[in-house]
């Protein structure tokens, strides 16, 4: 057995790796850019070595250096987790070269799946059903309109060499196909150096069905069943599950044992998923779901099958990269519950999923008895602009399918990154969604249903209120400004929530439910269907109704100065405006809390400010 483990990768899934090593007895080794020199992976290791500059083309991506690194840390082995240096067939031989165990598949299996095209025509060649398309060596672009005609619009135009949604475009009618071929090659040729394209028929209700299988170095491949991972956003999985949705057992019987015929083809060891594309349109059926591609490595969506199974798949490839035959035979694995996974990413759904960037002050997703939560963050992380935005990934189990939805939905209802915005509301709607929780998914879900996922977020009326009884309660406003008696018993206040003024009702928190909420310095973070709401006093602290404040300005939560209206011992008023900051995309006004003198002022104009820091601090004037 591997006794010290490097994993050359980051985030969420060096952690992954890190976990069921520890539970193993296997010493591990984290690498690490500048970026990640504080990174939950590298405090979880037993051993980190920095191997470079943020950027993953110095660091992550230099082969030399990581195979440098374990040579010097003394580790046996090397994982690469998914994503960098995975799937390449290179790396992987000089791993090897080096006299290095690698976690993963022989090389030439990586290199013979690693080509659409020439991966379909093994395929067809061992049995396996393809999608009807062109995989042939002219590229000339005449003749591939005539293939695209022949095989019948709409067509689907994809690199070869391609992967994560890039060198792919569906054509409609035969008019567009020229300039839709000429758009592929270019992105084609820029993103992976190699223009060539293959065409398919495009699936005009299609299902993404992949299926988990695994091999060893004697021989042995099983498969561990199906995963659906139909709800896609420009070919990016969003939310997957096992198993999937309407399988009935001799269509999975079928599509599994294709997919094990699929594995031997490649002689394949180690952990590999199988892809398929499904016609769901009268329902799944064999005849019906065809070869899409494989991924010679781990999948992100990997711990739903763990779910479903009881299999811990990091384990079965140490296991097999040692040399040790599969735990378990085929008839040994069975299908027990449901589980659905929801990637929880720093995006912004409202500006088209923009990636989102900062610092995590309130990490606040976390494991239950039905939830799993796999991270590479925790309070006080940063998510840098380097890697792949992704935080979280929330799985959910239950005994069928709406047991699982139900714990995700009600888990991303209350899951908080707050201030780094994250697509967790959008996910809840996803979940919740009636035509999610009926089964009617396909790949094209989330376009057609784009409108009702992404909203803006408002708190409603309990929110507001259970913020102005949470503020009221830490700051003992009692008849402080801002408030006023609304009929003979109701006290009610003003709160702001960034731009936004609300009033609410001040009474008992337990009559507002069990809304998650986080408070920190004069603010209330309270989150709802996902979405994070920051609550503070309308009135500054310090009023003249009796309220006390020490004079220091500090910053509510991480952003840039972008306005400091204030010298150092100016005389200033009370509400005067100090700072601007900005933050999650607003501005944000700073002002005096009572009249008095800028005793210190450590504010300037394009200053970065994490939360808490000291801004400004006022001394009273007699």
């Amino acid at each position: 057995m591997i006794t010290s483990l490097l994993i050359a990768n980051r985030g969420e899934i060096a952690c992954r790796i890190i976990r069921t090593a520890r539970a193993m007895g296997i010493r591990t080794v984290a690498v690490y850019s500048d970026a990640d020199a504080k990174a939950l992976h590298v405090r979880q290791a037993d051993e980190a070595v920095h191997i470079g500059p943020s950027p993953a083309r110095e660091s992550y991506l230099v082969g030399e250096k990581i195979i440098a690194a374990a040579k010097a840390t003394g580790a046996e082995a090397i994982h690469p987790g998914y994503g960098f240096l995975s799937e390449n067939a290179e790396f992987a031989q000089a791993v090897i070269d080096a006299g290095l165990i690698w976690v993963g598949p022989r090389p030439a299996s990586i290199t013979a799946m690693g080509l659409k095209d020439a991966a379909k025509k093994l395929m067809a060649e061992a049995g396996v059903p393809v999608t009807p398309g062109y995989m042939g060596e002219n590229q000339e672009a005449a003749y591939l309109a005539d293939k695209a005609g022949e095989i019948g619009y709409p067509v689907l135009i994809k690199a070869v060499a391609g992967g994560g949604g890039k060198g792919m475009r569906k054509v409609d009618a035969a008019a567009d196909f020229a300039d839709a071929l000429a758009s592929c090659q270019r992105e084609a040729a820029s993103s992976f150096g190699n223009d060539h394209v293959l065409i398919e028929k495009y699936i005009q209700r299609p299902r993404h069905i992949e299926v988990q299988v695994f091999g060893d170095m004697h021989g042995n491949i099983v498969h561990l069943f199906e995963r659906d991972c139909s709800l896609q956003r420009r070919h990016q999985k969003v939310i997957e599950e096992a198993p999937a949705p309407g399988m009935d057992e001799a269509t999975r019987e079928q599509l599994c044992a294709a997919a094990v015929r699929a594995a031997k083809a490649v002689d394949y060891v180690g952990a590999g998923t199988i892809e398929f594309i499904a016609d769901a349109s009268e329902g799944l059926r064999a005849d019906r779901i065809w070869f899409m591609e494989m991924n010679t490595r781990l999948q992100v969506e990997h711990p739903v099958t763990e779910e479903i199974t009881g299999v811990d798949l990091v384990e079965w490839q140490l296991r097999v990269a040692s040399g040790e035959p599969l735990p378990l035979r085929q008839d040994q694995l069975a299908i027990n519950g449901w589980a659905m996974e929801a990637r929880l990413y720093a995006e912004d759904p409202a500006t088209g999923f923009l990636p989102a960037t900062g610092i995590i002050a309130n990490f606040n997703v976390k494991s239950s008895g039905w939830v799993r939560v796999d991270t590479g963050v925790s309070d006080g992380s940063e998510v840098s602009p380097f890697y792949d935005p992704m935080i979280a990934k929330v799985i959910a189990t239950g005994s069928d399918r709406e047991e699982a939805r139900t714990a995700l939905r009600n888990e991303l209802e209350r899951s908080s990154t707050w201030p780094l915005t994250n697509n967790a509301a959008f996910l809840y709607r996803l979940a919740d969604h009636p035509a999610f929780a009926a089964e009617e998914v396909h790949t094209g879900f989330i376009a057609d249903h784009l409108d009702g996922l992404i909203v803006e977020a408002v708190p409603d009326q309990s929110l507001i209120d259970a913020a102005a009884t949470s503020l009221a309660a830490a700051e003992r406003w009692g008849d402080a400004a801002g408030f006023r008696l609304n009929g003979p018993r109701q006290l009610t206040a003003r709160v702001r929530e960034g731009s936004r003024l609300f009033v609410g009702a001040i009474g008992e928190w337990a009559e507002h439910g069990a809304v998650r909420h986080w408070t920190r310095g004069d603010g209330i973070l309270a989150v709802d269907q996902g979405a994070s709401f920051w609550f503070t006093r309308d009135e500054p602290r310090g009023s003249a109704a009796g309220g006390v404040h020490d004079g220091a300005i500090l910053s509510p939560m991480p952003g840039r100065i972008i306005a400091v209206d204030v010298a150092a011992g100016q005389a200033v008023t009370k509400g005067q405006k100090l700072v601007t900051l900005e933050a999650m995309k607003m501005e944000h006004s700073l002002t005096a809390p009572f009249d008095g003198v800028v005793a210190e002022l450590n504010a300037t104009v394009g200053g970065q400010v994490q939360v808490e820091a000291l801004l400004v601090r006022i001394q009273a004037t007699e």
